[in-house]
């Protein structure tokens, strides 16, 4: 089927060559010499494409502009133009032009802009097929080689990217990366398996940095030099969500990205408790003993010292400097936090934890309407853009980006799409989590979990509940074989945290000051 494209200039029958060549090429073109022929007719049929002159008699282009997009507001509309005011052109461009060109035209160029226009999204997917199939192979090669945790980094970058890329792609090049990115996933999993407990031995440089080195290395820099800092967490935030509120940032911000690795298990109790105390679980029981000794899986209650932890790691590192803390788990928390931006200025660290995709993610689980909302990946990305552009978290940032301040943003666990479920065997105190588990004697399928039988070791706490731990790899889900069927068709495709997965383990910091200052 044609193209079909309508000219309006009150000079059409001067363009007569140009809609010739237009027509040769395989281009419907219908002209009309005035906005009031051309509304009708938009009215009464669907056009492809708008070329509109932005100087007649009578209705003039901008008017006429308005009155399009009123009627067909995603009908693309080239402005042709004599002129190279910069009111006219700032006019048509807050009407939302498609493009606009300057007199004269010449074919080529109609043609040029016809292609941009219409064909740029299937272009632009062919251009990003061919960009990827090119570095399939050298992707695959460097999942299969020798790897450090750096290079781990690096992959996961360019297959989150690549999966942001190609999301408007054909089905069976979509299912070429999600193969790809599952068996990077697989060969990840052994690699923690066997480097993690050795990082646990090693010295910051020498290994990656974990949850409990944030602060030293992000937050605490900046304290003392005269600007507050604000240390904001946004709970269960993987990085292909970072990049989508990123954007959000660009103008606003300078921002620079780093990453780290989360601690496992990768659950809130375990890695953001690690980040506001710079201590591994076990040396956090030493302070709470009582923390991880009832079986109430809530993550809220069990993070409920953060406040306390984050004054024992300032107080310990030397840095006796005031700090407020706010856990944001409401619209109207956030809203009132917004609301008095100014009080936390006199402050040397302001940290808050935003809640909300963390929700998103355990809600999606138990909500029938959600799955269908956001049935995968770039659904799930979309819904938690629509959030951030309408939260208080994007409304505190918009009025820091005004201040003379320092913001660190980052997360404490992604999550990952949980697809495959394996059966476990544990007591009744075993910990009801579906990527982790704590608890005596727990059996399941080596070839999905990692198995930790001492938890000392891993730096975790033990007691009378927690003797064993066992950690999901790749997208592997926990359920006990009792009711069986029931959870494996209520948690299958959920996204779940705790485990050992790129998405999960590999975040983001990004350390930003605002470009107005």
């Amino acid at each position: 089927m044609a193209t079909t494209i309508l000219w309006v200039d009150d000079e059409i029958d001067v363009l007569k060559p140009h809609i010739l060549f237009l027509e040769k090429k395989g281009f419907d073109v219908t002209p009309v010499s005035n906005g009031e022929d051309a509304l009708t007719l938009i009215s009464e049929q669907e056009f492809d494409l708008v070329f509109l002159d932005e100087q007649m008699p009578g209705m003039d282009g901008i008017t006429t502009l308005t009155k399009i997009k009123e009627k067909k507001p995603s009908l693309p509309v080239v402005m042709i133009t004599k002129s190279e005011e910069e009111s006219i052109m700032e006019e048509a461009i807050g009407a939302k032009i498609a493009d606009y060109l300057i007199k004269p035209v010449n074919p080529k160029q109609i043609l040029l802009t016809i292609k941009r226009i219409l064909d740029r999204h299937r272009i632009r997917n062919e251009k990003s097929a061919q960009s990827y199939l090119q570095s399939f192979n050298q992707i695959s090669q460097r999942i299969n080689g020798p790897l450090e945790w750096e290079d781990w980094i690096e992959i996961y970058k360019k297959l989150t990217l690549w999966d942001m890329e190609l999301e408007q792609a054909d089905a069976n090049l979509q299912q070429v990366l999600k193969d790809q990115f599952a068996q990077a996933n697989q060969i990840f999993g052994r690699f923690i398996q066997d480097e993690y407990y050795y990082w646990l031995r090693e010295e910051p440089g020498e290994r990656p940095l974990l949850s409990p080195d944030v602060l030293d290395r992000f937050v605490l820099p900046h304290l003392h030099k005269g600007k507050p800092t604000f240390f904001i967490i946004v709970d269960c935030m993987r990085y292909d969500q970072w990049l989508v509120f990123e954007k959000d940032l660009t103008n606003l911000f300078n921002i620079e990205t780093d990453f780290y690795y989360s601690i496992l298990p990768t659950a809130t109790p375990y890695a953001r408790n690690a980040i506001f105390s710079g201590m591994y679980p076990i040396e956090i029981e030493k302070h709470f003993p009582h923390l991880w000794e009832t079986k109430d899986d809530n993550e809220h209650s069990l993070n409920r010292y953060e406040e306390e932890l984050l004054q024992i790691k300032l107080r310990g590192s030397g840095n006796r400097v005031a700090s407020k803390y706010e856990k944001v788990l409401h619209l109207e928390e956030g809203k009132k936090i917004a609301e008095r931006i100014k009080n936390y200025m006199q402050t040397p660290l302001n940290a808050f934890v935003f809640n909300f995709v963390d929700t998103l993610v355990h809600t999606r689980s138990d909500s029938k309407v959600l799955k269908e909302i956001a049935p995968d990946m770039p659904a799930f990305r979309s819904l938690t853009k629509t959030w951030f552009r309408h939260s208080s978290l994007y409304q505190i940032l918009k009025l820091l980006s005004e201040e003379d301040v320092n913001v660190v943003l980052t997360t404490d666990h992604g999550s990952v799409r949980a697809l495959r479920d394996t059966k476990v065997i544990g007591d009744r105190d075993t910990s009801t989590s579906l990527r982790y588990k704590y608890g005596r004697n727990l059996k399941c399928d080596e070839d999905a979990a990692i198995y930790i039988a001492k938890p000392e070791d891993y730096n975790l706490p033990k007691n009378r509940a927690a003797s064993d731990y066992i950690f999901a790899k790749e997208d592997y889900y926990f359920i006990y074989p009792t009711n069986y069927h029931k959870y494996q068709n209520r948690y299958n495709d959920t996204f779940q945290h705790g485990g050992a997965s790129m998405e999960e383990m590999i975040l983001p910091v990004a350390t930003m000051t605002p470009k107005k200052r």
